[in-house]
Parts: structure tokens; sequence; C-alpha cells
């Protein structure tokens, strides 16, 4: 018996109708069901595979700030898609933690409107230990990201840079 994958997870939230605008609209995810007299909305990223992969429910307990969870990292599928919620992040003011390439994928550490830590990345085909997290810019062609994500790679220095 093994694990196969992630099937779901979710956030308790305060403002429901905010955070749902936010993963549909700005994140793109398709609300597959919700119910409003429970608080609770599911979404899915390939509804036509999976009915659910993140759920948000009304109720959220914890004090304004407290780390509830390390992450949530959404997979994308192209650079350009990256490049696409670089510029889509900026229109909407959103609060970017970092741009970096982590040898083995390239993505964007960011804050949903309660403070809740999520990435969006693409995966690379290459095994690189981790953890390997240095700054990129994405304001580059896509073919000078990736060269400076293999410049990166290659260059000494300390393999992680945390966040400043």
């Amino acid at each position: 018996m093994s694990i196969i994958g992630l099937g779901h997870t979710g956030f308790w939230v305060d403002d429901l109708e905010k955070m749902r605008d936010f993963y549909a609209r700005v994140l793109g995810l398709t609300v597959t069901d919700e119910d409003e007299e429970r608080g609770i909305v599911f979404f899915s990223s390939r509804p036509e595979e999976e009915h659910h992969e993140f759920v948000l429910q009304r109720g959220r307990t914890a004090a304004p700030g407290a780390k509830l969870s390390h992450q949530v990292s959404w997979r994308v599928d192209s650079l350009e898609s990256i490049i696409d919620f670089h510029h889509r992040f900026r229109a909407e003011g959103i609060e970017v933690q970092q741009e970096v390439t982590h040898g083995n994928a390239i993505g964007i550490y960011f804050f949903d409107p309660e403070g809740n830590r999520n990435e969006v990345y693409l995966r690379v085909e290459r095994d690189v230990r981790q953890p390997f997290r240095k700054s990129i810019d994405l304001d580059q062609s896509p073919r000078d990201i990736l060269d400076e994500a293999e410049r990166l790679l290659t260059e000494g220095g300390p393999a992680y840079q945390p966040v400043q």
C-alpha cells in the first residue's frame, strides 16, 4: 500500500466571498460545488478529472496572522503560465513573497487575501537536492528565465536564499 498523490486540501476562512473570488477569479480554479448555508466552496483545477482539490469553509478560529499551513502549491503547465501569473499578481496588487528557481522548478510564492501562503510552479525535469531556492527575475523572456535558472543552479554560493 502506498500514497500516490494528494487528494485535496482546504482552509478555514473568515471572508468566504473574498476568498472564493480570489481562488476562482485570480487563480482560475473552477467552483465545482458550494453550499451557502454551510459556508463551504469546492474548487478544482481539472474538474473533468477531479471533483475538488481545494476547499474553503467559513469558520476560521485562529487569530489574524496565525500560521496554519506551510503552503499550498499549484502546478502549472508552462513557463508562460508562470509569467502570466507574475503579471496578474502585480496587476491585482497581490503580495508576492518570492519568485524563485528550485533547480527542479520555477515558481512564485504569494499570499491569498487572508495571509495563507501559496505557490504556483512549473516542474523542470531535473533532479536537484533540496532545499535549493534562489530568487529569479521573471521580467525576462522565457528563454532568458530558463538561462538564468540554469546559471543560478551551476554557480557557487549558498543554495538556499531565505526571504528577506
